[in-house]
């Protein structure tokens, strides 16, 4: 049994969505907890750890619950394998967002999490047309985005030693890719200029998670997206264009 907690925001909840199920179908067992506020940055998850507030909503194996926790609680509930934080999207390219937060939040969960390895997330750059508020901030510019959050999250990872989960190298490589070429009128990963695709762009990060956790090949059965019967059908309708997600992401992590 590996278990996974997530310490994020929107972002998280995409990519722990399938991947209980994926890590399952790949012949491994999990327990994947999402400590879930939209919308939350580095700063906010220090200040919750500080007042010891049960702020976020408990997401356990890709659904969410009535329950509410803290960061405290949580870390008390399970001996955790894998403690996963990102930075809020619309910071994500700025590097005085990180600091001095992620550096207290580190030496806080190696405090209290001995055992874990703590990994950042690599989020990901907005859609083309993407009508989020905070695009602006990059001049509504995709490739400005992802390049500004890509040199942050290298640079955080490198100054702590942490695993970066390159869920946003993955996507950024997968819309220069057929299907995904939104600006030759292809498929967007995204559902709505930001947060993921259901299934195709929330399979996408199961896909690269359970490749940077576990190093295995990643599995064809369709129970990976079970989570609802109207997820699973419209998996079936879109089975090509999963198993092209999976030689993208094959690819590219290799």
């Amino acid at each position: 049994m590996k278990n996974i907690l997530a310490i994020g925001n929107s972002f998280s909840e995409d990519a722990t969505k399938y991947l209980h199920q994926m890590a399952k179908a790949a012949g491994i067992e999990t327990k994947v907890v999402n400590l879930y506020i939209g919308g939350c940055p580095l700063e906010r998850h220090w200040r919750n750890i500080e007042t010891g507030e049960a702020a976020y909503q408990y997401q356990l194996n890709g659904r969410p619950t009535e329950r509410q926790i803290s960061i405290p609680e949580a870390l008390q509930e399970e001996k955790w394998d894998y403690i996963v934080t990102q930075q809020a999207s619309h910071d994500s390219g700025w590097m005085d967002t990180y600091e001095p937060f992620l550096g207290l939040l580190v030496d806080y969960l190696k405090e209290r999490a001995p055992q874990a390895e703590i990994l950042l997330q690599e989020t990901w750059a907005y859609e083309i047309d993407s009508p989020h508020a905070n695009f602006m901030r990059y001049h509504r510019d995709q490739k400005e985005m992802y390049e500004r959050l890509k040199k942050c999250y290298s640079a955080m990872a490198e100054k702590y030693g942490l695993r970066l989960i390159p869920s946003g190298d993955v996507i950024q490589k997968a819309r220069q890719q057929e299907p995904f070429r939104v600006e030759e009128g292809g498929l967007s990963l995204c559902r709505d200029g930001f947060h993921m695709s259901i299934p195709c762009g929330r399979y996408l990060l199961a896909c690269v998670w359970t490749k940077t956790l576990f190093s295995v090949r990643l599995p064809e059965d369709p129970r990976v997206l079970e989570n609802g019967e109207e997820e699973a059908k419209e998996a079936a309708e879109k089975e090509a264009l999963l198993r092209r997600i999976r030689q993208i992401v094959e690819e590219e992590m290799k």
